[in-house]
Order: C-alpha cells, then structure tokens, then sequence
C-alpha cells in the first residue's frame, strides 16, 4: 500500500471517530437525537435561555366562584410562593410556599405545596400556562384563561439601592439619631424594601407600561425616633406616588404629571 493512501484511510477513520462523538461538554448519556446535528438542542429550554424567574399574576376560572386572583413567585432558589383570592367569595384567601423542580427537557415546572399537592406549569417567554393533572395545556373556549402574566421588570430600577436625598422639593439633611434613608426594588419576589430614616419598611410593588408603578401597603418596624417628619413624609410618598423616572443615576417617585415627590441617587459601591 502505497503512504499517500494510508495517510487517506487514516484520515477518513479519524472523522469518522469524530463525527460519532458526542459533543464537547456533554456527556454521552445526555445525548439524543438530533442533539449532535443542533449542539443547542440541550441547552436551548426555558429553564437555560428565558428570564424566568418573578412574579406571574392572573385570574384562572373558578367552578363556584367569579374567578380566583392568582400570584405565583417563582425563585432562582427553586423555591415558590403562591397566593390565591377566590373572587366573590367571604372567606376567599389562601396561601402556601414550598419547593418546585423542573422537568428533564426544562420546560415545565411542578409545585409542591406543604401538604403533599402539585401543580404542573409550562413556562415560557414572561408567561406561565397552568396545565391538567396530566402535564397537558388546556384547550377550549377559557385556555387564554389559564395563563399567569409575568410581572414587568426594568434593569434601570431593580436590585439597586436607591438613596432618598429630596423630598417635596427640599434637600433631605441626615439629623441626629436618623438614619440614611433608601429604597430598593428586589425583582425577582416583587417586594420594595429601605429605610426611611428611622423605620425599615417593606411591601409588594408592580410596574407597568409607560413607567407606571403601583406599591401595595407598606409594612414597617416601630421603633419611635427623635424626629419622625421625614420618615412620614417618606411614606406618604408610597402611598400617593403612581409613575417613577430613572436619569442616569438619580430616580424620582411622582404622581400624574406633578412636581418629583421624591429624589433618589443611586448608592455608590464601595
């Protein structure tokens, strides 16, 4: 046999060895098929490539009742908290947390309550579709009622702090026996939370298109300050204010078209 046609046989027996392998970085287990001609066929799920986790909210049909007020929050730490209100009814809340896992394809997700029951969803792009007990999606005249709107985010206001520096038009000055006032809007569990100079505070926001935000009642510490002004001043502003604008690093809480209510700059990372 001639080298020229060894080197060839050669050759041709090493693509082959390679065309039979496994992608780098899976193991041969995890293989399927298709998954060699499409490397991204196993990392391409909404479990790897979406944004999934938040805040999901809708009203799902009810057999005896107007309808039930759904809020799911689905953590990075694969963990949920869930919130029914059964519309139209006297004793209409419910509410229980615990763990979820996804399924092998990272897809689909399934609660599990305290008590032992599951529930199925499909996730998708800021969507969540709750399924039957067989995994599948539900079909029909309400299928468009089965599924949970994700929250709205903005990158330019959460999971930052926020430092109060005016309030009403006038520089907030740090007095003796306050502390520094703040907010911060944590994205993942909808929840705002700070400081208002005396108090922490905490509480459920949303927002919404055009810069809208809406924050739900505040709850606080109780411990009694020097100088309580501002931390009411503070408050009242979250019980009033309904849009925000972000510039650059400094964010305002307004009230329709009105005078900033509130200034904040963004902290300085040490």
């Amino acid at each position: 046999m001639k080298k020229s046609q060894l080197i060839l046989m050669v050759t041709l027996f090493s693509v082959a060895i390679l065309a039979c392998s496994p992608p780098k970085g899976i193991h041969e287990s995890e293989v399927t098929e298709g998954s060699i001609a499409n490397n991204q066929t196993l990392a391409d799920n909404s479990r790897n490539s979406l944004d999934w986790y938040g805040v999901y909210k809708g009203i799902t049909p009810c057999a005896d009742c107007e309808g039930i007020e759904t809020t799911i929050t689905l953590k990075r730490n694969s963990t949920f908290k869930r919130s029914l209100k059964y519309l139209g009814k006297n004793e209409n809340s419910f509410f229980d947390e615990g763990n979820f896992e996804w399924d092998e394809t990272g897809s689909y997700v399934t609660l599990m309550g305290k008590e032992g029951t599951t529930q199925m969803y499909q996730v998708g792009e800021n969507v969540i579709f709750h399924l039957d007990q067989e995994g599948n999606r539900i079909t029909g005249e309400l299928a468009n009622m089965y599924r949970l709107q994700k929250n709205p985010v903005d990158f330019r206001l959460e999971n930052k702090k926020w430092v109060l520096i005016e309030l009403r038009g006038k520089p907030v000055e740090k007095k003796e026996g306050q502390s520094e006032g703040f907010i911060e809007f944590d994205m993942e569990t909808g929840m705002f939370s700070g400081k208002n100079t005396c108090n922490n505070f905490f509480g459920q926001y949303e927002l919404m298109e055009g810069d809208r935000i809406k924050f739900g009642q505040a709850g606080s510490t109780l411990m009694a300050c020097p100088d309580m002004t501002t931390e009411q001043e503070f408050m009242e502003v979250l019980k009033i204010a309904d849009n925000y604008n972000v510039v650059d690093e400094l964010l305002s809480l307004n009230r329709a078209k009105m005078a900033p209510l509130a200034r904040f700059e963004l902290a300085k990372v040490d």
